[in-house]
């Protein structure tokens, strides 16, 4: 067995955890809406048509933020079509996943179901196939108080309190060729900047989020960072960044150390947004939003065949295994280790689509490997990120060179006197010890080790098998004399609990 060690030490901190780092994401994609959050007919719905089932498993994780309603969806969208009466909203030719949109559920249906996920709306506006005259007309629409045509309309749709939606997202993925009204970095950079203007001119409240790159691989990057940040730099609050990683060819160790690349992909971006932040002498700083991450590939490899033009047939549902919730729990750790620019997330997506919950057509619902993880983020990771300087043998890789064993970081709850380290063994045969000098928290004892594992690296949740992998409070961590001590079961997520003792 191999050993790493780390500090834990309330004043090498990272930077305070934004809460939203843990958001999550809805698009009109698939099953994600309609037979996801939205099933009129589901023995679990509720009188505005939500899945009780859904609904009970986002309230156990209490997601901070979600972001509607795309995603590719959101540049061919108008909003006008999802608000009013619903007999008399019109079917549309969905074309970024070639379905029938019906419009049943659109903006209102959205913030009715925030208020009982009792999470927070960031929504996107089309600068896809529109511009800024819907984006204005859609923020007055959500959040100005009343006496205009838009936002009377609102109370006319019975909705007399305006939504006061507080983050907006300038489209989406513009960079990308597949994306509806794709434009140059000096196209969207233009309108972005024109569209962000008028948008706080009606609210200035808001936060802004102009469109990153696609992914760190796309031949635009990153000069498309840099172009898009001259141009909106002192009009949006954050630029956003989107990354999805697959095990392809079958090579796990591999697999575990693309969190490498994630935490590469943030560094760079934060480069940028300082770069210009001196080269326009500004005092104004934009921070990240990684509004798309995830493990996708089991779809992309094997989606099953839909008719064109059907009403929410199955798209993009990965079942996931133990291995992408290792990945999973690594990316979780990078976003926290970056907490000091990194101020919001979301996990792409929530129901059905890439996502944590699944569920069937009138049916059940179950929770996926990467629920857990995700949950204890949202439990745990909370207060301030640590610096913990760990030092961790390595393995051999062809893309990173070196991989460590161990990925880990720290959390610091100081009103609470807590402190929570979450830890990936990256080997998939042997055990990790794990050291680390606590003596800088006096009075903290062990509360908790929960540890995730498996002897089958493929093995899933299901419908019929909901709890095949499940996390368990089985860990040996022990802390004597501020060292604490804990054996990290091989190919294992592992959160590590400390509080301060009564006495």
């Amino acid at each position: 067995m191999q050993t790493a060690k780390l500090s834990l030490d309330p004043l090498y901190r990272i930077g305070e955890i934004d809460p939203r780092l843990y958001g999550s994401f809805i698009e009109h994609l698939g099953r994600a809406v309609y037979h996801g959050i939205y099933e009129p007919d589901h023995d679990t719905a509720d009188t505005d048509g939500f899945r009780g089932d859904v609904l009970a498993m986002v309230q156990e994780l209490n997601v901070p933020i979600v972001r509607y309603p795309g995603g590719n969806f959101v540049s061919g969208y108008n909003w006008e079509d999802g608000v009013g009466p619903k007999g008399q909203r019109p079917k549309r030719l969905e074309l970024a996943w070639r379905t029938l949109e019906t419009n049943q559920f659109g903006t209102n249906e959205f913030m009715d179901w925030c208020q009982k996920a009792n999470t927070a709306p960031m929504l996107a506006v089309n600068l896809g196939s529109r511009g800024l005259d819907a984006a204005r007309n859609y923020i007055e629409y959500c959040n100005h108080p009343g006496g205009t045509y838009w936002s009377d309309l609102r109370k006319a749709h019975g909705y007399a309190e305006p939504h006061d939606v507080r983050v907006w997202c300038l489209g989406n993925e513009m960079d990308g060729p597949w994306q509806i009204g794709h434009k140059t970095a000096a196209e969207y950079g233009r309108l972005a900047e024109e569209t962000a203007k008028v948008m706080k001119w009606v609210d200035p409240t808001i936060e802004l989020v102009a469109c990153g790159s696609s992914g760190s691989g796309m031949p635009t990057f990153p000069e498309w960072e840099a172009t898009i940040l001259d141009h909106t730099y002192e009009h949006v609050d954050y630029i956003s960044l989107h990354t999805y990683y697959g095990n392809y060819d079958g090579n796990t160790p591999h697999f575990l150390a693309l969190s490498l690349d994630m935490d590469n992909f943030i560094a760079t971006v934060a480069s940028i947004c300082d770069y210009i932040k001196a080269k326009k002498r500004s005092k104004h700083t934009v921070n990240l939003s990684f509004d798309e991450w995830n493990v996708w590939y089991h779809s992309r490899i094997n989606e099953p065949k839909f008719e064109p033009w059907s009403f929410a047939p199955p798209q993009v549902e990965d079942i996931y295994t133990f291995e992408d919730a290792l990945l999973f729990g690594c990316m979780l750790i990078t976003l926290i280790k970056h907490a000091d620019r990194v101020k919001m997330a979301c996990l792409a997506q929530l129901v059905n689509v890439i996502a944590p919950i699944m569920t069937e057509n009138c049916g059940t619902a179950w929770k996926q490997t990467i629920f857990y993880p995700y949950l204890h983020a949202l439990q745990y990771g909370r207060g301030v990120a640590l610096n913990v300087n760990p030092c961790s043998p390595v393995y051999d890789d062809a893309e990173f060179d070196a991989a460590p064993y161990l990925e880990t970081v720290a959390t610091y709850d100081e009103a609470n006197e807590s402190v929570a380290i979450f830890a990936v063994n990256r080997s998939l045969d042997e055990v990790l010890i794990l050291e680390a000098d606590g003596r800088a928290f006096p009075g903290y004892q062990v509360i908790e080790h929960i540890t995730m594992t498996s002897p089958d690296l493929q093995a899933r949740n299901t419908a019929e098998q909901p709890n095949t992998v499940t996390p368990q409070v089985n860990g040996d961590a022990a802390l004597a004399d501020g060292m604490l001590t804990a054996n990290l079961p091989a190919a294992s997520w592992n959160v590590i609990r400390l509080a301060k003792s009564a006495g």
